[in-house]
């Protein structure tokens, strides 16, 4: 039976959130995958599990529902998180203050995976799939699915709908669009030199960075809904010596596939402001864009419907600019909704929460959506 009331839904995710799980961290990932087996199991779910690659964690895949070779449902859910291991014990300890539960990745997305759990399992034990059901756990979505994008465009091309388990938006709104993402990185190398007695001599790779990321930030239009971002820097090695070399990474949002390919080689045309450089620059579009088609905004008008009738309102961000594994579902055309997770705030910072008022309508929500779509 689905866990009904408060205590059980802060229990049951605080288990999850308890098993502390960076992306790189393949050990920490593959417990929390080790959990939910663990649990699948124990309720008589059909699993596979996918070993990890390149480093990372395993995948674990649910299925339940009628056998047949109808397109069906596909739940999508990742259990990496961006905080390193000790925040657990050092910033961000789980715990309750009113209607708020904190703790690593509760909000950014525990939360989510668990309630989407309980509905997938109530429904496997019922029977009352109409159609058949999909449960993939992800090891990696916080560094952009470098694995598991194959698999999970694979599996949205054999699915009428995806249903994303990403965190709800402003007071428990789902997402219906987001802008793609794209990532850089760029290298520059210049001369070395003693920044005393042979200044004249250097070609500081850290001055010519400069000029560069000026120019990527100058690519920002918000008008259009593009942004760029330089993330990180790092160059040079003492401070009495020129510097040869420098790189720092870009991060573009794009709000068409168009703008993608149009700023993506804008952001690969960079050249040197200084001749005696050399700019060096990689990487693409990382996610595409998730833009609402017309199955999408189908699937969220019976969403709402059945929202409506469980007692609550369910409104949508017409577009946000993080991405999620439901971009490169709905770049295949299918019908995703994304934001069906817990509602709360403070994804990726020491102030993480979920709000445990939001998780038995949003577990209903979710239960029905298994039980209806047909």
């Amino acid at each position: 039976m689905l866990p009904t009331d408060h205590a059980a839904a802060v229990a049951g995710i605080s288990v999850w959130a308890a098993i502390e799980s960076p992306t790189h961290d393949a050990a920490g990932v593959n417990r929390a995958m080790d959990l939910v087996a663990a649990e699948a199991g124990a309720a008589a779910i059909a699993a596979e599990r996918i070993a990890g690659r390149d480093g990372l964690g395993d995948s674990l895949l649910l299925r339940a529902g009628p056998r047949t070779g109808d397109r069906g449902i596909l739940i999508l859910s990742h259990l990496d998180t961006v905080h390193p291991v000790g925040t657990l014990a050092r910033d961000l300890p789980i715990r309750v203050e009113g209607d708020r539960l904190y703790g690593p990745g509760v909000y950014d997305m525990k939360g989510g995976a668990w309630l989407a759990f309980q509905a997938f399992r109530e429904v496997a034990r019922e029977a009352s799939a109409r159609l058949p059901l999909t449960f993939l756990f992800t090891p990696d979505e916080e560094i952009g699915s470098p694995t598991t994008r194959s698999l999970i465009e694979d599996l949205g091309r054999k699915a009428a709908y995806v249903l994303v388990t990403e965190p709800a938006r402003d007071g428990g709104k789902v997402v219906t669009a987001r802008k793609g993402v794209g990532r850089f990185t760029v290298e520059i190398e210049g001369r070395p030199a003693h920044a005393g007695s042979r200044h004249p001599d250097g070609r500081s790779a850290i001055r010519e960075a400069a000029h560069q990321i000026l120019a990527v930030e100058a690519l920002t239009d918000y008008e259009r809904g593009v942004t760029t971002n330089v993330g990180t820097v790092a160059g040079g090695t003492a401070e009495n010596v020129v510097p040869q070399r420098c790189r720092f990474t870009v991060d573009l949002r794009v709000v068409t596939a168009a703008d993608g390919e149009l700023y993506g080689e804008k952001i690969r045309a960079l050249r040197p402001v200084d001749p005696d450089m050399r700019v060096q620059v990689s990487g693409g579009m990382n996610r595409p864009p998730y833009e609402c088609s017309s199955e999408t905004a189908r699937l969220y008008g019976r969403a709402r419907e059945i929202a409506a009738e469980l007692g609550f309102d369910l409104g949508q961000v017409p577009r946000t600019g993080g991405g999620s594994d439901g971009n490169f579902t709905a770049a295949l055309g299918g019908a995703t909704l994304d934001g069906l997770g817990i509602d709360g705030d403070g994804a990726h910072t020491l102030a993480e929460y979920g709000l445990i008022s939001s998780v038995r309508p949003r577990m209903a929500l979710m239960t029905n959506l298994l039980r209806r779509l047909s």
